[in-house]
């Protein structure tokens, strides 16, 4: 089995592809990108790299014998200016800059294109982690009402059209209202907005309404830009008021189901995977 060449950005989906490499006994070879890999990838085998230092990574990936890259994790668009390249990375620096013009989606297809000039192939974290895709229907205890259910179809049409801009993944809307469009800021940081809104837009303790829906991007490769839910991110709906967390069944990565479940059920919230 070939080693994977782990590329790590920021948030907890590296570490569930580090963890599910261990566990199917698959080497992976961890390249932290500096500022934003999380420490607890330094248990792994690997190296970290600023982002620019494009050279480095491909030498440490090829000393490795890595037959495929994966990248995964939050990265923020950086200050081109500020970037300290390697030689390589100034070669390509011009043509990346450009693709950045264009919009988030073209970037992350030069930056794919680069590994795989390379040799590399691409894998996508969904093929790693396999069967930890949101399933059809409910995912827990608790089920949405009809209501809900409109609430979550809205917030997932409005993250697809966001997503056909290159904007965001996700969206809420509680009784039929928009509330919020994720943007640059992410996930945690568009619910937690919500949870700063006024308390008769969204719901609350004992009260809980709308939804949270998250859909990749129309446009996005999603070998590496597939939306991702978690624990965390069923903490931070409840606190935004919300009554569930959605997507479209088979396209949501989830970090860590048992958990997702367990947060689900204890804080009285829905997660549903959406098929019409």
């Amino acid at each position: 089995m070939k080693r994977l060449g782990l590329i790590a950005g920021g948030g907890d989906l590296p570490l569930a592809i580090a963890r599910r490499c261990e566990a199917e006994g698959r080497p992976v070879f961890v390249i932290r990108l500096a500022g934003f890999a999380d420490a607890h990838l330094n248990r792994w085998p690997g190296a970290d790299f600023g982002m620019a230092e494009i050279g480095g990574i491909l030498k440490a990936l090829k000393a490795q014998d890595c037959g495929s890259v994966c990248l995964a994790g939050n990265v923020s668009r950086p200050d081109f200016k500020t970037l300290k390249p390697d030689l390589k990375g100034a070669s390509l620096l011009p043509g990346i800059v450009a693709a950045a013009t264009k919009g988030d989606d073209a970037l992350l297809r030069k930056i794919l294109s680069v590994f795989e000039a390379e040799g590399f192939a691409v894998e996508g974290a969904d093929d790693i982690l396999g069967g930890d895709m949101l399933p059809p229907g409910a995912l827990g205890r608790l089920a949405p009402t009809l209501e809900q259910i409109a609430d979550l179809k809205k917030a997932l049409h409005v993250a697809e059209k966001a997503g056909e801009l290159d904007i965001g993944q996700g969206a809420v809307v509680v009784d039929g209202l928009v509330l919020a469009v994720e943007a640059q800021e992410g996930t945690d940081a568009m619910l937690s907005r919500v949870a700063g809104l006024p308390a008769d837009l969204r719901g609350g303790p004992g009260a809980p309404k709308g939804a949270l829906g998250k859909a990749p991007k129309p446009i996005q490769d999603l070998r590496v830009d597939m939306p991702v839910i978690g624990a965390r991110t069923i903490e931070l709906a409840a606190t935004a008021g919300l009554a569930g967390v959605g997507g479209q069944a088979g396209r949501l990565i989830l970090i860590d189901r048992a958990a997702i479940i367990a947060a689900a059920d204890r804080l009285g919230l829905f997660v549903w995977g959406e098929t019409e």
